[in-house]
């Protein structure tokens, strides 16, 4: 189901072992970082002691009758760091969901 494989993933920490669902063509647009800047940021963080958890909470996830696709928009926390709202569209691809665009707003 879109989104949570992603929200399983960024609250287990494993980046490593698991990688974020994105598609080989994603566009992901994080708050205030690149992609590749993000995934550093939340390597770092996931190391430190006091380690900083970010909690997605969809709000809508709506599966498109015609097409393999669907649309997931929520909040995203990361307190005391900061939080937002994030929309996500997900394509199943071999049977799997993946991230093919996400969007995060930094509001707080």
């Amino acid at each position: 189901m879109p989104g949570l494989l992603h929200k399983n993933v960024l609250e287990a920490a494993e980046l490593d072992r698991k990688p974020i669902p994105w598609c080989v063509q994603a566009d992901a647009t994080p708050g205030s970082a690149g992609r590749l800047a993000q995934v550093k940021v939340w390597k770092r963080e996931f190391a430190a002691q006091n380690r900083i958890a970010y909690v997605r909470t969809p709000d809508s996830v709506t599966v498109s009758a015609t097409e393999p696709v669907a649309m997931e928009l929520g909040q995203w926390d990361g307190a005391p760091m900061a939080s937002g709202t994030y929309a996500a569209k997900w394509r199943e691809v071999a049977g799997a969901w993946v991230i093919e665009a996400e969007v995060f707003v930094t509001l707080g």
